[in-house]
């Protein structure tokens, strides 16, 4: 089931030209009510990434996190297309990041990543803007954009990491300078995504960095449950049973990394196991269900497009390791839903070229179930370009 390459570009310019022309802020105004919450001084480049086709409204969820990995996706779909003016929509987005960022004070390097809450700050949602910044300075040259992404890296190193739990704070509070406890999501988590302290390390040749993604790693290795996951840990409900879709993205596709630093076997394994349970999540056509429970049954709407990309993406990690066009048809099948999912003849300009991530449960109208979330797209556009890169030998 490969993948016609020319079709694939056009799928990955509609997501492109939709990301830099309708997702991206153009002005200083705030978007929607959750958007206005959150008082950031400067708008301008972020994504405004949440969108109900059915009043027409849009929002923000995680402005500075899904910035971030759009950041990531507009580098790589430069690379791709052969089109550097997308670089300086990234450089364009990457502003809203580094504009933001606060700059003095104990808290100096932190990026204010409000996600849930308008009061709080996700340190998950720090680390998740920060691999895109690595990439568009190594693309660019511009030192600033890797320099603002290792003092955020230094500020969660100094903060909020926990040596005695293997694992960091999350919730935290920048009026009281302190981290937040007893609330849904306040929950200390072995976050190992991106593998951004493996980069930062790399980079910057302090050991610390890499003795704390070692240790993420040990703990991932402990906790993990069930197979290739991690259900005890939110996002995921273990009273529910219900697994997020792209868990096993966020902390097993980096423990490939860890082994290929460490030659640790047991990284690898749990990395093996992670693309296996995308493996048994994804549906016969290439979707996968946000709810999806720990038996791998799932609900009838509530589509995740963004788990299938995050999927590809780790089938082709896979496929170097062995058993290549088992995991490539896969990764195919996955970039073909995705595909299927994109809006390219659509009457609402708001939605044209985007990749719809979900369809919500019926309300008893007859208004579109449509729900656009950025990472749909944004996530289509990374898979659709490291398979381009990876089959373009074959």
């Amino acid at each position: 089931m490969s993948i016609d390459i020319s079709k694939l570009k056009h799928h990955l310019r509609l997501g492109v030209q939709w990301l830099t022309q309708v997702a991206t802020v153009k002005d200083n105004v705030p978007c929607g009510k959750k958007g206005e919450s959150f008082n950031y001084a400067d708008w301008h480049g972020a994504l405004r990434g949440e969108y109900d086709a059915a009043t027409g409204t849009w929002d923000v969820f995680c402005p500075y996190w899904h910035t971030g990995q759009g950041v990531k996706a507009l580098v790589a779909a430069a690379e791709i297309l052969d089109d550097p003016s997308l670089l300086d929509d990234a450089r364009y987005c990457a502003e809203f990041l580094l504009n933001n960022q606060i700059k003095s004070g104990d808290d100096a390097g932190l990026f204010p990543a409000f996600e849930d809450r308008c009061d709080l700050v996700n340190t998950s949602a720090i680390l998740e803007s920060i691999d895109g910044m690595f990439k568009l300075s190594d693309a660019t040259g511009d030192p600033r954009y890797r320099d603002a992404a290792l003092k955020a890296v230094d500020w969660v190193a100094r903060k909020a990491w926990q040596d005695n739990l293997g694992k960091f704070f999350d919730y935290y509070q920048i009026t009281s300078s302190s981290f937040i406890f007893g609330l849904w999501g306040a929950q200390n988590r072995p976050l190992l995504d991106d593998a951004v302290f493996v980069s930062a390390w790399k980079l910057t040749g302090n050991k610390r960095y890499f003795d704390i993604a070692c240790a993420i790693a040990e703990t991932l290795v402990k906790e993990e449950y069930p197979s290739g996951n991690w259900i005890k840990i939110c996002p995921c409900n273990p009273q529910t049973g219900i697994i997020h879709p792209r868990h096993a993205y966020w902390w097993g596709r980096p423990m490939l990394t860890m082994f290929n630093e460490t030659g640790d076997q047991r990284f690898l394994g749990v990395f093996c196991r992670s693309v296996e349970w995308y493996d048994k999540a994804l549906r016969r056509d290439g979707g996968i269900i946000r709810d999806t429970g720990a038996d791998f049954r799932t609900a009838s709407f509530g589509h995740a497009t963004s788990g299938s990309a995050c999927a590809a993406l780790c089938f082709m990690d896979r496929s170097a390791l062995g058993e290549r066009n088992y995991w490539l048809s896969r990764a195919e099948l996955a970039i073909n839903y995705c595909m299927a999912m994109q809006f390219t003849n659509s009457k609402d300009p708001n939605l044209q070229g985007a990749v719809l991530e979900k369809v919500n449960f019926p309300d008893g109208t007859d208004r579109s179930p449509y729900y656009l979330r950025d990472l749909g797209t944004i996530f289509f556009i990374q898979a659709a370009a490291s398979y381009i890169k990876l089959t373009a030998s074959r």
